[in-house]
């Protein structure tokens, strides 16, 4: 690969992905990161499958020609398991999906039950399904849904505070059965926002896993042709950029805050894929 610094255009309904752009800024420190969150339809968890497939296919084109990304990460489980084949029909840019992590919970439990915590739509997805029927056939899987939680986690970034109570209560199910899991999934890119959130309301020894750490490791190993330059330097606020889809009150607290995760250029859209689009033509 070439000498320019390599851009990865980064995608979510809301800041959960910020998880797994914190996971690819520790793995790739000279690379620009251009983060979406598209939060004029937030959160894509309650989304009719057929509403996601046709936004992300109408807005990744535009943002493709605003970014001009070198790797596409959708950091979002629910978006990953129903859109990921119609995008790489629609483009020649190499893109990353998250699934949950059931595969390497299988091969860490001891006790044979693991926990998926996603959002509804993704604990109910077919792919998901087959994830566990390929990988976990020998485990208990217990599965467990909460929209609750991602808005917990923008609370967060928003500075607001965290409703442990409330955590508590969404985490319940998990701890029903028999035999309780020794391993959770975080099956949706907010929830490791929450991970300290998470482990006090959940019993000591429990092990949370999530799919920032893959991504990372699978975008340096696209990337694994291109060295920085011997002068390059590890890139500053300055050159990330976070574009958020609509200008709300909460994502302009959100946005006074992104400095902590890397980004100091922060746009709002006020008219979404329009806006976008004609920004494209007038360059």
């Amino acid at each position: 690969m070439s000498t320019p610094t390599p851009t990865l255009l980064v995608f979510d309904s809301g800041v959960g992905g910020i998880s797994v752009a914190d996971e690819i800024r520790r793995a790739l420190p000279h690379c620009r990161l251009f983060y979406v969150a598209d939060n004029a339809i937030f959160p894509y968890g309650t989304q009719e499958e057929s509403v996601l497939v046709n936004r992300l296919l109408e807005l990744l084109p535009h943002l493709e020609q605003y970014a001009h990304p070198d790797i596409i990460v959708i950091a979002c489980n629910t978006a990953s398991t129903v859109v990921l084949e119609p995008l790489r029909a629609q483009t020649r840019t190499p893109i990353i999906g998250v699934v949950p992590a059931i595969k390497p919970a299988a091969q860490l439990t001891s006790s044979g039950t693991i926990a998926l915590l996603a959002t509804p739509g993704t604990v109910k997805r077919q792919y998901v399904q087959r994830l566990i029927e390929e990988f976990a056939p020998h485990c208990q899987v217990i599965k467990v849904g909460s929209a609750e939680l991602v808005h917990q986690a923008e609370n967060k970034l928003r500075g607001l505070p965290v409703d442990e109570e409330l955590i508590a209560r969404e985490l319940a199910p998990l701890l029903t059965g028999q035999t309780p899991p020794d391993t959770v999934v975080l099956g949706c890119t907010h929830f490791p926002l929450l991970s300290e959130e998470i482990r006090r309301a959940l019993p000591a020894g429990i092990r949370l896993i999530d799919s920032g750490d893959a991504i990372a490791r699978r975008a340096r190993f696209l990337l694994q042709d291109w060295h920085p330059p011997v002068t390059s330097r590890p890139t500053t606020l300055n050159d990330n950029e976070f574009l958020f889809t609509a200008d709300t009150e909460p994502a302009r607290q959100m946005a006074k805050r992104l400095h902590l995760h890397g980004f100091d250029k922060v746009r709002l859209i006020a008219n979404g894929i329009t806006e976008l689009a004609q920004k494209n033509s007038a360059t």
